[in-house]
């Protein structure tokens, strides 16, 4: 397929535009300032001048015309998950500052890490108090995000004892929280549980301290499939 030159500036500058939105302070970890861009901004210029090389390619009679619808459509249903995923993300931060969980993001994906000290008490899968506020964010957090997240559920212990022991109480961990989360009006419809043990551990498994980081519940949001995201409040399937 040709595509002219004119063609493909007048879509570069609509996927600029498409992508131009202020820097996302929340790039980093733990709401350090980013002088990148934001996802936002990120998915909508690269679906913008997507969608201008598939409108040029449908719009035969006038391809600069098709360029540009082609960008601006793509653009904006490309910006929207970059859009929720930032707004979600700053929530969850704001919410979770000074509870002892970590919020970290990769690409699509926001992963909650909720260490042992304010987790679990040593061999139990019963919540401890300390435990319960975060939780009770995340839910809340969950909610006004329209319940609209992949929610995968990991738990994790140290290397210390028997290893199938280990196993089943990572998973009855992860499945505490997952319970108590739809207790607080979370839907389980795309929640998902598992027990991992003593893998992949985030810290040495020689000192106290390190153990304790490792006996570890990770909470992972995601989108979700054929699921189109405008905004907060205003999500769409698509048909």
């Amino acid at each position: 397929m040709f595509i002219s030159r004119r063609l493909i500036v007048a879509a570069s500058a609509v996927a600029l535009l498409a992508g131009c939105a202020s820097p996302n302070p929340y790039d980093n970890n733990q709401g350090q300032a980013s002088s990148g861009m934001s996802n936002t901004a990120k998915y909508g210029g690269l679906g913008a001048l997507a969608g201008a090389v598939a409108g040029a390619a449908i719009n035969h009679d006038n391809r600069g015309k098709g360029a540009l619808i082609g960008a601006a459509v793509a653009g904006l249903g490309a910006a929207g998950y970059g859009y929720y995923a930032d707004k979600q993300e700053a929530a969850l931060r704001a919410s979770m500052a000074n509870t002892g969980v970590e919020v970290q993001r990769q690409g699509d994906n926001i992963t909650l890490v909720m260490p042992g000290n304010i987790t679990f008490a040593t061999n139990s899968a019963n919540i401890a108090p300390s435990f319960y506020q975060p939780l009770n964010n995340l839910a809340n957090s969950l909610k006004q995000f329209n319940n609209q997240n992949l929610i995968q559920i990991v738990g994790y212990t140290d290397s210390t004892g028997n290893y199938n022991y280990n196993m089943q109480l990572s998973q009855q961990r992860a499945q505490s929280v997952a319970t108590y989360l739809t207790s607080q009006g979370v839907s389980g419809q795309y929640l998902s549980v598992k027990g991992m043990g003593p893998a992949d551990p985030i810290a040495s498994n020689a000192t106290a301290d390190g153990r304790a980081q490792n006996r570890r519940v990770q909470v992972t949001l995601a989108p979700i499939p054929g699921m189109q995201y405008q905004q907060p409040g205003q999500v769409q399937q698509y048909p």
